[in-house]
């Protein structure tokens, strides 16, 4: 089962939220709606969405703000969709780091052809290897499967969102070595990301709640405290095996 990818709506008029809501569901994906700043700038700490429609006419603050504020640590795929036409408004905003830039009114077929081609640009193999290899990783009941881009535990679909799904793959990758949480930061949400694990431990919890039996005492992902993440090996498995045996 494919990922769906998660879209947040950054709009304050409920008609168009709504209207756009419905056609990205149509075709696939999840949606969140935020119809102010202080409610987008919630949502996306919290929800880590796969890409953001940003309209820069917010109630209590000019999506600018957004664009910049989200700018300064990730590099998650924006697309402006706004009413304002003038040149100058479209530079600023590129300038500013939108990948791109959709004027009101706009057909649905753009809308879906400017999302794809926005994601499709965040999924291009990383230059040193990455998170972008082939085959499966397995450990106990764990599976990542890099060609149909999810992870099963226990045969189950664990439903991972995209940044879930590339901090397991990049830890599958490297079983058994500890990675630091800034290399994991740099790798998932590119070399410019603001060195701050709060948006990395959100994920971890939510990835310990989607794969683990008990995220308090977890058997696959282990927190180097201070230091960063380790995914369970294969040994580490076998030792395990080898002692409930005895």
């Amino acid at each position: 089962m494919k990922l769906k990818d998660k879209v947040l709506i950054i709009e304050d008029e409920q008609s168009i939220s709504h209207f756009i809501s419905t056609i990205l569901s149509a075709n696939n994906y999840d949606t969140l709606i935020a119809e102010d700043g202080a409610e987008a700038r919630s949502m996306i700490s919290s929800h880590c969405p796969d890409l953001i429609l940003l309209d820069l006419g917010l109630p209590d603050m000019d999506g600018m703000d957004i664009l910049r504020e989200v700018r300064a640590w990730s590099n998650m795929p924006i697309i402006v969709v706004s009413a304002r036409t003038h040149e100058r408004d479209k530079v600023e905003a590129l300038d500013a780091g939108a990948d791109d830039y959709i004027e009101k009114p706009f057909g649905t077929s753009e809308l879906l052809a400017r999302i794809r081609a926005a994601i499709r640009h965040t999924r291009t193999p990383l230059k040193n290897g990455g998170i972008a290899q082939d085959g499966q990783f397995s450990v106990g009941g764990l599976t990542i499967d890099y060609d149909k881009h999810h992870v099963l535990i226990d045969g189950r679909d664990a439903h991972l969102t995209l940044n879930e799904f590339k901090i397991v793959a990049l830890l599958g990758k490297y079983a058994g070595k500890v990675l630091t949480y800034d290399s994991i930061i740099r790798e998932i949400w590119g070399p410019k990301a603001k060195a701050d694990n709060q948006l990395l431990r959100v994920n971890m919890a939510n990835i310990r709640r989607k794969l683990e039996k008990n995220p308090a005492a977890p058997e696959y992902i282990f927190t180097e405290i201070g230091v960063g993440y380790r995914m369970r090996d294969e040994d580490e498995a076998d030792d395990a095996k080898r002692a409930d045996e005895d």
